[in-house]
C-alpha cells in the first residue's frame, strides 16, 4: 500500500515539474495595449446648441418613427436569431461549467436465468456511479473562462444588433419620406412643363413660337412624366424595404412618411477613449480575445496528464424488494492517470493553431477600435459640412425660384427664347432635388454619429 502511494506521489511530482517547464501562453486580454495614442478629444468636435439625449429612440420627436422601431425591434427575424445565438451561448456556459463537478449517475438491471443445469432465479442489481475529473492544470476552468466570454461577447453582439438594427430602421424611414417627397416634387415638375408645353402651344398658333419651340417644350413634359414613374417605382421600393424590416409582407402599402423630423436634437459625443466601453462591437471583440486567451491556455493544459476518480456503490439481491431495504454491500474506489504518449504532434499543433486564433482575436480587436474612431470622425465632420452644404443649396433654390418667375415673364414677353425658360425650370427642379437628399443624408447622418458613439436604444 505504502509502495502505491509512493508511485502515485512520484508521478504526481513528475507532472508537476513538466508543467512547470512548459510556459503558458500569453494573456492578451489581461495586458491589452490599444495601440492606439487616444487624443483627449475628437478632431471635430461640433457641438451644436441643440437639446442632448443620451439614446437613438430619443433623437427625434416623430411618434410614428419610434412606433416603428419598436415594431422593428420585437418582430424583425435576424435579431431574433441573434437573440436566439446569446441564449445558446448560455446554455452552452452552462453546460462547460457543469464540466468541473462531479458527475452522478444511477443503474439498475434485472436478469431471469434457466437452464437445465442450473436453478431457475431471478437477479436484481442497482449502483450508483461517481466520476471526477480533477482539474489539476485548469483545462476545465479555462473551457469555462472561454465560455463565459462567449456569452458575454454574445450578448454584446445581440445589443449591437438592436443597436444597428434601430439605426437602419430610422434611415430607411428617412430614405422613405425623401422618396415621397421626390415623388411630390416630380409631380410639380410634370405639371410645371405640362404648362410650359401648352403656353408654347399657344404662342405657336398666334404665331409667336416655332415648331422647334414645340417639340422641345413636348420633349420636357414627356421626360417629366418617366422620371414620375421612375420616383414612383423609387418610392415602391422604399415601402417595401421598410416592411421587411419589420418583419411584415413586403408590399408597398406604407402611409405616413411625408415630413421629415426635426433636427433640434444632437448626442454628445463624449471622449475618444469612453467609446470603448460604450460601443458593443469593441466589447464583443474584447471579449473575443478573452475566450481564445482562455481556449489558448486549455490546449496546453490538454499536453499533461489527466486525472480522475471513480467511485462505485450498489447492492445485488434475488429480491427486488431487498434493493430499497438495505445499504449498498458492493463500493469501489479507484482513481486514473492518463498521459499521451505518441500522437504524430496532434496536440502540439493545436496549442499552436489556439495561438493564432488568439492573435487573430487580438488584431480583429485592433481593427474594429479603429473602425470605430473613423467612424465617429467622419460623422461629426459630416455634421457641419452637410449643415454647411444644405443652407448654400437652400439659398441657390430661393434664387433660381426667383430667376424662373422672371423667365417666365421674359419669355412672355418675347425678351428671352424658350431654351432660356426650359433652362431656368430644370435648375429650380435639380436643386430642390439636391436639398432633398442633403436633408436626409443630415438625418441619417445624425442617427450613424449616435450609432458610432454607441448610443442604444
Amino acid at each position: 500500500m505504502r509502495n502505491n502511494q509512493s508511485y502515485s506521489a512520484l508521478a504526481l511530482s513528475a507532472a508537476l515539474f513538466l508543467g512547470s517547464c512548459v510556459g503558458l501562453p500569453e494573456k492578451r486580454a489581461d495586458s491589452i495595449e490599444y495601440a492606439l495614442t487616444t487624443p483627449s478629444a475628437y478632431e471635430t468636435e461640433t457641438m451644436p446648441e441643440l437639446q442632448v439625449v443620451a439614446t437613438l429612440l430619443e433623437l427625434f420627436d416623430d411618434p410614428a418613427l419610434t412606433q416603428l422601431t419598436e415594431q422593428v425591434l420585437a418582430n424583425n427575424p435576424d435579431l431574433l436569431r441573434t437573440y436566439a445565438q446569446m441564449e445558446e451561448a448560455g446554455f452552452n456556459f452552462q453546460k462547460t461549467r457543469g464540466r468541473l463537478l462531479p458527475t452522478l449517475s444511477g443503474n439498475g438491471s434485472a436478469s431471469r436465468t434457466d437452464s437445465n443445469v442450473a436453478t431457475m432465479g431471478n437477479r436484481y442489481t442497482a449502483s450508483l456511479d461517481v466520476r471526477w475529473e480533477v482539474d489539476a492544470w485548469g483545462e476545465l476552468r479555462n473551457q469555462s473562462r472561454a465560455s463565459a466570454a462567449d456569452l458575454a461577447a454574445s450578448e454584446a453582439r445581440y445589443e449591437s444588433s438592436r443597436q444597428s438594427l434601430a439605426a437602419q430602421t430610422m434611415q430607411a424611414w428617412f430614405n422613405l419620406i425623401a422618396a415621397e417627397k421626390r415623388l411630390t416634387l416630380v409631380e410639380k415638375e410634370r405639371d410645371s412643363f405640362a404648362s410650359t408645353s401648352s403656353l408654347v402651344e399657344r404662342r405657336y398658333k398666334s404665331g409667336t413660337a416655332t415648331s422647334t419651340d414645340v417639340a422641345l417644350a413636348q420633349t420636357d413634359a414627356a421626360s417629366a412624366q418617366g422620371d414620375y414613374v421612375v420616383r414612383r417605382s423609387e418610392r415602391d421600393e422604399r415601402a417595401r424595404i421598410v416592411k421587411s424590416l419589420r418583419g411584415t409582407y413586403p408590399d408597398a402599402a406604407l402611409q405616413g412618411a411625408h415630413n421629415w423630423p426635426q433636427l433640434d436634437r444632437i448626442v454628445p459625443s463624449g471622449l475618444p477613449s469612453e467609446l470603448l466601453l460604450a460601443r458593443p462591437d469593441i466589447i464583443a471583440a474584447y471579449q473575443n480575445i478573452r475566450a481564445t486567451d482562455a481556449r489558448s491556455r486549455a490546449a496546453y493544459a490538454d499536453l499533461f496528464p489527466s486525472f480522475a476518480l471513480t467511485a462505485n456503490g450498489g447492492r445485488s439481491s434475488d429480491t427486488l424488494s431487498d434493493l430499497g431495504r438495505s445499504a449498498f454491500d458492493v463500493w469501489s474506489l479507484a482513481g486514473q492517470v492518463a498521459a499521451p504518449i505518441f500522437e504524430g504532434g496532434q496536440r502540439r499543433a493545436e496549442v499552436g493553431a489556439a495561438e493564432q486564433r488568439a492573435e487573430q482575436a487580438y488584431q480583429n480587436y485592433r481593427s474594429v477600435v479603429i473602425d470605430a474612431f473613423l467612424e465617429v470622425e467622419d460623422a461629426l465632420k459630416a455634421e457641419t459640412y452637410l449643415a454647411q452644404e444644405e443652407q448654400a443649396r437652400l439659398s441657390a433654390l430661393e434664387a433660381a425660384r426667383r430667376a424662373t418667375t422672371r423667365s417666365l415673364r421674359d419669355y412672355e414677353s418675347g425678351l428671352i427664347d424658350l431654351l432660356d425658360l426650359l433652362q431656368a425650370q430644370r435648375r429650380v427642379f435639380n436643386i430642390e432635388a439636391q436639398t432633398i437628399n442633403l436633408h436626409n443624408e443630415r438625418l441619417s447622418n445624425r442617427v450613424s454619429l449616435a450609432l458610432a458613439l454607441g448610443k442604444g436604444v
